[in-house]
């Protein structure tokens, strides 16, 4: 289970904090909180609709910012959108997420601007010439492996929702990173195999190949050798909603 103090419940047990009051990283922050609880969430949702994207560009100024406001916003919107009972794949799909005026689908949250315009089925290695001017604007200036470790489908085989704030969103990543492999990753000494959490498999070239995967779960799980086979698990589909981390 990944633990950690999280700075960010202070929002729900203090006196309640207008949304224009909010920087953009603790109004996603805010809403996920909210959604946690079953509360109501239109006037924050309003509030991110409210914007316009020059204003989203110039509030996500660091690499920080736009990382715990993105990895928010998609756990805190297929939430929602299950909610309204969209389902597979039309709910990664449909630009259904409303932001500054404009409307993001969640693989363009993922796949556009937390993993910098890549290509969904190409394990990694391609970029995609198809995604808009926005997109890219709005984009990560370099690419962040950890991330795979933080979003989640609603899968049972998906890393359990946690709460990234931009002040601590480094040291979160990498605990959620470290929590998650040593919760999905089986060592075999016997025959020197990794079986290992099937994310990795599809977006191979996001780690560097086997050789980078191989580099991360030694470092992550402590082990002395380098020469192990990695074997990537069966994912598990089924679904399991509102997973929070403890």
């Amino acid at each position: 289970m990944i633990r950690w103090s999280n700075t960010s419940l202070h929002l729900i047990n203090t006196p309640a904090i207008a949304p224009s009051e909010l920087t953009l990283p603790q109004l996603a922050e805010q809403l996920l909180l909210t959604l946690r609880h079953r509360k109501p969430s239109r006037p924050l949702e309003a509030r991110l609709m409210s914007l316009t994207i020059p204003e989203l560009r110039q509030a996500l100024n660091t690499e920080d910012a736009r990382k715990a406001f993105w990895i928010n916003i998609y756990n805190a919107y297929f939430l929602l959108l299950r909610q309204q009972e969209w389902q597979r794949p039309h709910i990664f799909r449909e630009p259904l997420v409303p932001i500054a005026g404009t409307r993001f689908s969640l693989d363009e949250i993922e796949h556009g601007i937390l993993r910098r315009c890549r290509a969904k089925w190409a394990l990694g290695y391609l970029p995609s010439p198809l995604f808009r001017r926005s997109i890219r604007q709005l984009m990560l200036h370099r690419a962040d492996y950890r991330i795979h470790f933080a979003l989640n489908c609603g899968a049972r085989s998906c890393p359990p929702i946690c709460f990234y704030s931009e002040e601590q969103v480094n040291t979160q990543l990498d605990l959620a990173t470290r929590g998650f492999l040593e919760q999905e990753t089986i060592v075999d000494e016997t025959r020197r195999v990794l079986h290992t959490t099937r994310l990795m498999r599809w977006y191979l070239g996001d780690f560097g190949g086997f050789q980078g995967i191989r580099k991360l779960l030694v470092r992550t799980l402590g082990l002395n050798q380098n020469n192990w086979r990695i074997r990537f698990q069966s994912y598990d589909w089924r679904e399991s909603l509102y997973r929070f981390s403890s």
